[in-house]
């Protein structure tokens, strides 16, 4: 059966306007279904597994790419069912850079058109009550503390103009307000500070590797704990973070786990690729190597 594409006609750039402008060129051959509003391309791809596709692609940013794989993961079969591509056209796209899916677009087709499937690690985070909790997955990255509230914060008129500068401008609204203690408990290990960032992938938030050692094959994800997030710590990690795209060793904790609890004493908000995902508790977790994804050779 031809492929499936759901298309977010709203990403931000140059690249999704020529996409749409050039659908019966790029998109000749498959099945087309656009997104209307937010949470639209979780809905098109359980339909998209229920007619029966065994190749699911989304085309937008990262918030399309994680709706797109929720849809496929939480319908039963769907994952054993359908392979999942990207065409990255939105601001930021860091798991298309995970996996150098080119950004130009007849290169991201022709990867699809290559047929090369990789299986990778499939992380996924539970909230709620312990038996019947909501389970949510995501492709590369999430996140407690503050990057999840620069995301609560950032201007969606502001991202459209700017792109990942309204992060930093919400970034440093947030790292003004007063900041919770969030506690880290794995099999073997415990951690806490006021910011975690969780790994699936090597990249976060673009190009920036914080996460060196990780490994998407791995079955573990790799965890960022900062002890304090203040103007100071900024002050240290910035320079390392535009020069290097890495952060110094003195700044951070880290670790890699399994299976891991997050609780906090205030209220905290995680995200999940980019996209805001609830309050802690939360429990992290991933399938191992199961996802099946297409990437160049």
């Amino acid at each position: 059966m031809p492929a499936c594409l759901i298309f977010n006609p709203t990403a931000k750039g140059d690249k999704a306007r020529r996409f749409r402008s050039n659908l019966d060129q790029y998109a000749g051959g498959f099945t087309l279904k656009m997104t209307t509003a937010a949470g639209a391309a979780r809905r098109l791809a359980v339909e998209a597994v229920g007619e029966g596709f065994d190749c699911i692609i989304a085309a937008g940013g990262d918030g399309t790419v994680n709706e797109t794989l929720n849809g496929i993961a939480s319908t039963p079969g769907g994952l054993a069912q359908a392979r999942f591509g990207v065409i990255p056209l939105g601001t930021v796209n860091v798991f298309a850079r995970e996996l150098s899916i080119p950004f130009e677009l007849k290169a991201a087709w022709d990867v699809l058109h290559s047929g090369r499937v990789r299986t990778i690690d499939l992380p996924w985070v539970e909230h709620g009550p312990r038996e019947g909790g909501t389970r949510r997955y995501f492709a590369q990255l999430a996140g407690a503390g503050l990057d999840a509230r620069s995301i609560e914060r950032v201007s969606w008129k502001l991202k459209k103009k700017v792109g990942p500068l309204a992060y930093v401008w919400a970034g440093l609204g947030a790292l003004l307000a007063k900041q919770t203690l969030i506690e880290v408990v794995g099999r073997n290990q415990r951690e806490a500070g006021q910011l975690v960032l969780i790994g699936n992938g090597r990249l976060y938030g673009g190009d920036y590797r914080l996460f060196p050692a990780a490994d998407l094959t791995d079955g573990l994800l790799d965890v960022l704990v900062f002890p304090k997030v203040n103007l100071g710590v900024l002050a240290l990690c910035g320079p390392s973070l535009l020069l290097r795209g890495s952060l110094p060793a003195s700044a951070v904790r880290r670790f890699q786990a399994r299976e891991f609890e997050l609780s906090s004493s205030g209220e905290t908000p995680f995200e999940v690729d980019g996209e805001w995902g609830g309050k802690v508790p939360a429990r992290f977790g991933l399938d191992p190597l199961a996802l099946r994804v297409m990437t160049p050779a």
